[in-house]
Order: structure tokens, then C-alpha cells, then sequence
């Protein structure tokens, strides 16, 4: 009986705490959302290419400093993002794109009952990809976008002594210049990989 009657008091006090006007100020502590954007922007997915062959892209949107301590706050007002006391509406003049591409199972985590393709650099070649600024639902061209620096690198198999008979894989990596004068935060990035026949490979969108 002690026990219950303890359990009844405490049902109590929480029930009036929960009445109580600071309940509702704690509530819109706990519905304001906050993003943290160290490092910039990080985004991935996958595609595929109408040989069967599957790929994941996945990449980052940076610019010096810009990103370090810039915050999105959600809550009942709406989105704002802050670096500190500041409120920054705006992205830099410049961001720095950097993409890597590499093959990956269609079905991950399950057994392959056939050979794989894996991605090539004649595939890679076919490949054609558009930049886009996203508001809302529509998409404008991103302009002027420049290619600093782009390599191959081979992908070692986890079984070293087995190099000679395995298929050769590689991972495609690239870093661009996207000019972003004026664009606001609101705004994404779009990136979308089309095959030469026009089909939409696959699409991604760096989102702040």
C-alpha cells in the first residue's frame, strides 16, 4: 500500500508540473530543432546504370571557415541559421564541391548468385552531370561551375593475394568551384547524373 500510495503522489506532482504555465515553455524547448554544419554539408546516394551496374555518390559542400559554427535553428517562427549572435542568410561567393564515385552491390547484403559489372571508366565517361539550385520546387541552372582537381584511384580488395584474380575497381574523386553569390541558405545544390540517352542515373541534393 505504501508503495501505491507513493506511485499515486508521484502521478500527482507530474500531473501538475504538466498543468503548470512552465510546461508549455519546456515543450518549445524540446520543438526547437537544431542543426550544426562543422565541416559543411554532407550528402550521398545511389544510382544505377541501365547495364545493371549500381554506384554510390556521396560528397561534402564546403567553403573556408563559413560552415565553423553555423547553426540552422527550427522552431515555432520558422528556419534561421545563426554563426554565434550573427544571423547569415546568405552562402559565401564560392563553395568548394568535393564528389567521389565508386560501384557498390545493387542488392547490398545479399548473396550474388551471378558475376557482378562493376563501374568502368568508359562508364564513367558516359555520364553527364547537371548542376542545379533548388527553391522550393524549382530548379535553376548553377552557372560557371569549374573542375580544380579530379582522380582515379584503384580499390584495393580486402584479400590482397588474391589482386591478380579479382575484377580491378576504382574510385572516381573530384573537387569543384560553385559560385553562390546571392544564393540563400534556403537554397540547395543539385546534382543530377544522366546517361547519354537521358536517363537520370541518379540525383542528389546538398541541403542545408
Amino acid at each position: 500500500m505504501r508503495t501505491l500510495q507513493y506511485q499515486t503522489a508521484g502521478l500527482a506532482i507530474l500531473l501538475l508540473l504538466l498543468l503548470s504555465p512552465g510546461a508549455s515553455a519546456s515543450q518549445s524547448r524540446r520543438d526547437k530543432n537544431i542543426w550544426n554544419y562543422d565541416g559543411g554539408v554532407f550528402f550521398a546516394t545511389d544510382g544505377s546504370l541501365p547495364n545493371g551496374v549500381c554506384f554510390r555518390v556521396s560528397g561534402n559542400l564546403d567553403a573556408p571557415d563559413f560552415f565553423l559554427n553555423l547553426k540552422r535553428i527550427n522552431d515555432e517562427k520558422g528556419t534561421i541559421f545563426r554563426r554565434g549572435t550573427e544571423t547569415v542568410t546568405h552562402f559565401p561567393d564560392e563553395l568548394f564541391l568535393s564528389l567521389d564515385i565508386h560501384d557498390l552491390p545493387c542488392t547490398p547484403g545479399l548473396r550474388e548468385t551471378e558475376s557482378r559489372t562493376y563501374l568502368t571508366p568508359e562508364m564513367i565517361r558516359t555520364l553527364e552531370v547537371s548542376f542545379y539550385w533548388k527553391r522550393g520546387v524549382d530548379l535553376r541552372p548553377a552557372k560557371n561551375i569549374t573542375e580544380l582537381h579530379s582522380a582515379v584511384e584503384p580499390i584495393v580488395p580486402y584479400a590482397s593475394n588474391l589482386t591478380s584474380q579479382l575484377p580491378k575497381r576504382f574510385e572516381w574523386s573530384y573537387q569543384l568551384a560553385v559560385p553562390s553569390k546571392d544564393v540563400p541558405l534556403t537554397d540547395s545544390l543539385v546534382l543530377v547524373f544522366r546517361t547519354t540517352d537521358g536517363r537520370i542515373a541518379a540525383r542528389v541534393a546538398a541541403r542545408l
